[in-house]
């Protein structure tokens, strides 16, 4: 969840679901709540390492039948990731 999905009905469905929300408010909010800062960093980590990801048609399109071909390109994808980002 992110900034968009900040509203009181979405992070009551959240708790009711049983799941932490770590959505900063937003800085019009009149009565903002906290939240787990890195929590918050980490989440976006992974969201920022999905898009990378999605770069790869491949992946994103699935085009792969089997799950261990499929956890290959995976694999790889995120190796040539970390070595683009050195």
């Amino acid at each position: 969840m992110d900034r968009a999905y900040e509203g009181n009905e979405t992070r009551q469905l959240a708790l009711e679901l049983g799941y932490i929300p770590v959505v900063p408010p937003l800085k019009t909010r009149v009565e903002p709540w906290e939240y787990d800062r890195e929590m918050d960093k980490r989440r976006n980590e992974v969201e920022r390492l999905l898009r990378r990801l999605k770069g790869f048609r491949r992946i994103f399109s699935r085009f792969e039948k089997l799950d261990v071909m499929f956890l290959g390109f995976i694999s790889f994808a995120l190796i040539a990731d970390g070595i683009r980002l050195c």
